[in-house]
């Protein structure tokens, strides 16, 4: 079963990765990620953290997300921005569109629950619903949102590597090897639905989405302007673990010297160099540090070692992004090397 996805000269001139995951579309794909049993070093502490947290009533959700197949589009779009602006957007959709939606997810899908008929002609409860599925977010994914975005950064690292060395074809050819194949100019995907077909963009072009916990499967949508297939980060390459809060690292062109005092000046000096850098190959890291391409190597294992960098390895080059506590130790050392001016500003 194969989804064909046809490009011409234009398409692949249009086609274009996502900046980083989108919300609403990895709780998505995480409500079905929860069900599996796959990928068990990955995800099985998370699904078992997981459900000790899930309350009762977000059963509803997940009789509107089955492991495999269509979802409710209208509760779950695929769209950039925060989780809240997203929510209001979808508790703002118009009733005209959530009976078109309700009625063409029916269509597709083995079992309806009897509550959906509520939808069309009960607003309070489409925002009961909508509250559901919200609360399910912030147990399921939000906190481990900070952990998502530094994973995707250092995989768009990798991404960017492979759309500057070998163009748009091997970005296509990287995706997801197992499961979407580049056979120019066609991009076949294996889905897990059985879903099959053809897709023609005729000058849309692709937009590529990343998502943590879609790590096997793709999952597309060619409604709207533009079509869009997501791809996992990393691969089965990148393991899962939670992090804390992350801030923005501002940019450093030297060390700051409670920074050095703590890991040395050189260690300090190639943390800095991945903040302002991130995806750094071994080698360019060496070149902005100043240091052999063997010190840059060790420094980046000892700071891998203590979470404050993450690694991600494509074909033969290792690429370093800065963690979340890399960030906020970065954070914590510029703010306490500003000097009164700042201090005056901050009151």
């Amino acid at each position: 079963m194969t989804l064909r996805i046809h490009f011409t000269a234009d398409d692949l001139a249009r086609t274009r990765v996502a900046r980083g995951p989108r919300p609403l579309l990895e709780l998505d794909v995480a409500l079905r990620a929860l069900r599996e049993s796959t990928q068990r070093v990955r995800f099985d502490a998370w699904r078992r953290e997981s459900f000790a947290r899930l309350t009762p009533r977000t059963r509803l959700a997940f009789e509107v997300v089955p492991v495999t197949g269509w979802s409710m589009d209208f509760l779950l779009p695929a769209e950039p921005g925060s989780a809240r602006e997203l929510w209001e957007k979808v508790r703002a959709t118009p009733a005209g569109r959530i009976r078109a939606e309700v009625d063409q997810w029916a269509g597709r899908v083995r079992r309806v629950p009897a509550w959906t008929g509520r939808l069309a002609d009960e607003p309070g409860f489409v925002q009961d619903l909508v509250d559901v599925f919200e609360e399910t977010y912030e147990q399921l994914v939000a906190p481990h949102w900070p952990r998502i975005e530094q994973l995707a950064d250092a995989d768009r690292a990798m991404r960017m590597r492979h759309l500057t060395e070998g163009g748009v074809e091997r970005l296509l050819q990287g995706l997801n090897p197992r499961r979407v194949r580049w056979n120019p100019p066609v991009l076949e995907l294996t889905m897990a639905s059985g879903h099959e077909g053809d897709l023609r963009l005729e000058g849309r072009g692709l937009l590529l989405i990343p998502t943590v916990f879609g790590s096997a499967y793709p999952l597309f949508d060619d409604a709207g302007p533009q079509p869009w297939i997501s791809f996992p980060v990393g691969h089965d390459r990148t393991p899962w673990f939670p992090l804390p809060a992350t801030a923005t690292a501002s940019a450093l062109t030297t060390a700051p010297r409670s920074l050095a005092a703590l890991l040395g000046r050189t260690r300090a000096t190639v943390l800095c160099a991945i903040a302002e850098h991130p995806g750094l190959t071994t080698s360019q890291l060496a070149v902005r540090a100043g240091i052999s391409p063997a010190s840059a190597s060790e420094h980046a294992t000892v700071l891998r070692s203590a979470g404050l960098v993450g690694t991600a390895r494509d074909r033969n080059a290792v690429l370093h992004t800065p963690t979340a506590a890399g960030i906020g130790l970065l954070n914590a050392s510029t703010a306490d090397a500003a000097g009164p001016e700042s201090a005056f500003l901050r009151a």
